[in-house]
Order: structure tokens, then sequence, then C-alpha cells
């Protein structure tokens, strides 16, 4: 389809896509055209179990030569991300969340691939929290309590995975004074604490980064549970900014 001048969209369970990984690869190698969408993604997905929960998708996703990986926060930026796909050469994937959660965004926000979205902002913020997906709603409800306790918090959507925005994660930096908290539904391996890092590696004063991600086997239970069991609830982001920010 796609060397007959067609844009081919297909979507699955995003842990499906591990079986297909070889044709993405020699799609890649091609230059084709083709959009993926990797739905059911993380612990989040809850009692469907660990063999439906793609925690390495988006490792392998940045991985492919050129590729674009976007991961959208809720529907009107999934919505603008499509069309944003459509119009993106190469493989360009999608990673996105089963839960119902609160619309972030008004209908027609801007989104370009290489950007960011920066949700919550000060001055004087002493740390910053960054997510998407699922991640991105316990940042910011992680950001409301820590407000309570006089910790000022950045919260920014880094719903472009691949290519990472620099600048914004580069700000982040300067204004806390490196105090980073990355929280992914992923494994920690080539996610986005990887491309943040990534992104750093080079700076003068590189970031103190603190990395929560699901490290163990999941098991099988409510979104809740398995978020607080892998260490990415809101809770867990709330602690480990008071630890950076020397609150505990």
């Amino acid at each position: 389809m796609s060397v007959r001048g067609y844009v081919p969209f297909a979507s699955t369970f995003a842990a499906f896509f591990t079986r297909a990984f070889d044709f993405v690869r020699m799609a890649s190698i091609s230059e084709a055209n083709i959009r993926l969408s990797g739905s059911h993604a993380g612990v989040e997905i809850g009692a469907d179990g660990p063999s439906q929960m793609a925690l390495e998708d988006l490792a392998m996703m940045r991985a492919v030569r050129g590729s674009t990986v976007l991961y959208p926060s809720d529907g009107n930026s999934a919505a603008q991300l499509v069309g944003l796909m459509a119009d993106t050469d190469g493989i360009v994937y999608m990673r996105t969340t089963r839960g119902a959660y609160p619309v972030i965004y008004p209908p027609g926000e801007s989104f370009a691939a290489g950007g960011s979205k920066v949700v919550v902002s000060h001055d004087d913020d002493t740390v910053a929290l960054i997510g998407a997906g699922v991640t991105l709603h316990l940042a910011l409800a992680a950001a409301a309590e820590l407000e309570k306790a006089g910790v000022r918090a950045r919260v920014i959507d880094l719903y472009s995975v691949k290519p990472v925005d620099t600048a914004t994660l580069r700000e982040a930096n300067r204004v806390t004074g490196g105090r980073l908290v990355v929280v992914e539904d992923h494994h920690p391996e080539g996610g986005l604490g990887s491309a943040v890092l990534e992104a750093l590696a080079q700076e003068a004063r590189p970031p103190r980064v603190v990395q929560l991600a699901v490290r163990g086997l999941p098991g099988s239970g409510t979104p809740e549970e398995l978020l607080a069991a892998a260490g990415i609830d809101t809770a867990a982001i709330v602690a480990a900014a008071r630890r950076l920010a020397g609150k505990d």
C-alpha cells in the first residue's frame, strides 16, 4: 500500500507489535511510509496481566531508524496527533492508553513532532515531573499534592518521545536546578527516561534524574493496584519529588 502511494494505518495491542518487529525494521530499510498505533500499553491495563502489557514498545519503536514516536495523554491530543501521523514521513508509532482520563487540552490544540507541553509551571519551580499518557495525569495529581506541601513542580507532557523536545527539557533543568522526575508505564530501558537522559547527557550541568518505571514482573489487578505496585503512582511521584527537593 505504501509503495502505491497510500498511507496505511495499522492498529493492535502494543504488545503484539513485538511479533511484527522484523517487518517494521524492514519497512524502515525500504523507506516505507506506514503508521502504527499500539493500544493497551503498560500495567495501567490492569486485569489482562503481563502477557498483554506492552512495557518495551517505546524502546522497540525508538530504535527503528528514522522513526517518530508519539504518546498522547487525552482524546484531543490523540486526535491531533493522528493528523500529524498522516503527514509525517517514515515509520510513525503512536502509543495509546486504555483507561478513560480527563481531557487536558482544548479541541484544536496544536502539536508537533519534537514538541512537548508544559502543562504546569512557575518561575520558582523546585522540581520537574515528566510523563506522558497515563503518567501525565499521575504527575498532575502529584504536582497538586506537592503544591500543598510548599514544593512547586513543573509538569511536562513529553508527547513526542522521538524526536524529543530538548529545549524544553533544558529549560526545566535550568529552572529546577537539575531536579527531574521521569515517570513512565514502561520498562526503564529505552522509554521516556532514556529519551530525557540522552537529550541532556551533554549538558554542562547534567540533571539529577529519578526514573520511575516498571522494574518487576507485573501481576493482574486493578490499574490503581498495579500502578502502585510498580512504584509509578501519584504517591511514588510525590515521594520522589520530595526527596529531590530535600523535603524528606
